[in-house]
């Protein structure tokens, strides 16, 4: 029972280096297997998801065609019949995302060739379910700072020209609320970077979401581990190009959040001197739980084929430790003063004050000037948030006080 057996996780036609042997103890797969109500018993209730209407735009309809014609491909065109008229729709969508990119280029030329960074940006970091949107939110209740929007993570190749019309007469597409949690959706609303990396075809996990029970995709790019010199730098200059039209767009200095960049922060900050780095933890007893649901929340509304979940829970194992254990060794190449750790224990607990600590241990700017703000929000807009209620079932606490016992004891959850 103490033996170990190799799965092997097939990567993508267009990348082969994304193949990943992962390694699994045989008691650990035979509790995965055995434990069809896993997730069940992982949660104190069963919370139903946010409704997410027929109509509402997926991921993927603001890809280009070529982008999606190569994830169709990825996941060998295996779509449930359920799920066919999402195709149908991102398929007509994709020409008119062309038309618009190109227009976007003719009109903005001049300043898109001329645009640049302003001011310092800052990249919040951390696994899923950690408090990142949050944090995000927070931030960018500060009105001198700014952080690419829901619609511009959708629609990277031309939200220059379109955002306003969305943003004025189509925010009646969007649930009120995100499918998993209680957090608030809109197209102004921050959003994660790595969508607009995924819309744009770039290698990203993200990108299993669409065919989800084909396996893990591009988990390699958690890390950059075994990728290309070149794969990486075409990449970060992909993710510098959508940070640059989202400054044409703000003229603001950015704060930019994704779970994925936490692996990737030595090269982010050679990528971007001049970035500081807000990462947060929580106690894994609750990021394993509210994670799986996440996951299972996003396949459930976004992905081409009926998901079958039956390989969350060890996606999810496995994610925190590739993306730690490469956190962990590059941290040590990011001078201190460019870094902090909080806890989502004590940014819920008081968001003020670990706002207040953030501006001052980064050097941010005045915090005195947005303290007011911040205060209204939380007292305001936030007040009525409710977390998710989850209980571990012992097995899963067992199995991720093994697998995760550095991230415990690091981050005092011990």
């Amino acid at each position: 029972m103490v033996g170990k057996i190799s799965q092997s996780i097939a990567g993508t036609p267009h990348d082969d280096c994304t193949a990943q042997l992962q390694t699994i103890t045989v008691l650990e797969v035979i509790w995965f297997r055995l434990s069809p109500h896993l997730f069940t018993a992982i949660s104190l209730s069963e919370t139903p998801f946010h409704q997410y209407p027929f109509y509402t735009p997926r991921f993927w309809h603001g890809m280009k065609p070529l982008a999606w014609f190569r994830l169709l491909r990825e996941g060998r065109f295996r779509i449930s019949p359920s799920r066919v008229g999402i195709v149908i729709g991102v398929t007509i969508a994709t020409p008119f995302n062309t038309i618009m990119g190109g227009l976007q280029k003719l009109i903005f030329r001049r300043r898109l060739r001329e645009a640049e960074l302003h001011g310092t940006p800052v990249f919040i970091i951390g696994h899923w379910r950690s408090g990142t949107t949050l944090l995000h939110e927070l931030m960018v209740r500060d009105e001198r700072l700014s952080s690419p929007s829901t619609f511009q993570c959708f629609a990277p190749a031309h939200f220059l020209v379109t955002e306003w019309f969305f943003r004025r007469f189509a925010n009646w597409l969007l649930p009120g609320k995100r499918p998993m949690d209680n957090m608030a959706a809109g197209w102004d609303r921050p959003q994660e970077d790595e969508f607009a990396l995924l819309t744009m075809g770039l290698p990203s996990p993200y990108r299993r979401i669409a065919f989800p029970n084909e396996g893990p995709v591009d988990i390699d790019y958690l890390s950059f581990e075994g990728v290309e010199e070149t794969a990486i730098t075409d990449w970060l200059q992909s993710l510098r190009r959508f940070l640059l039209n989202v400054s044409v767009a703000t003229g603001r200095p950015l704060v930019i959040k994704s779970p994925t960049h936490t692996g990737r922060i030595a090269y982010l900050a050679r990528e971007f001197p001049e970035a500081k780095f807000i990462h947060i933890s929580r106690d894994p007893r609750s990021l394993f739980p509210s994670t799986c649901r996440l996951w299972k929340g996003l396949d459930e509304v976004q992905a081409l084929q009926k998901p079958n979940n039956e390989t969350i829970e060890p996606y999810v194992v496995e994610c925190l430790e590739k993306m730690y254990e490469a956190f962990h060794q590059q941290r040590e190449s990011v001078s201190p003063e460019r870094l902090i750790d909080i806890r989502y224990e004590d940014l819920t607990a008081d968001p003020v004050a670990t706002l207040r600590n953030i501006y001052q241990t980064l050097r941010l700017s005045d915090f005195d000037a947005v303290e007011p703000t911040i205060q209204a929000w939380v007292e305001t807009e936030h007040k009525d948030y409710k977390t998710n209620q989850h209980q571990l079932a012992p097995e899963a606490d067992e199995l991720i006080r093994s697998r995760w016992a550095s991230y415990f004891e690091r981050y005092g959850y011990v």
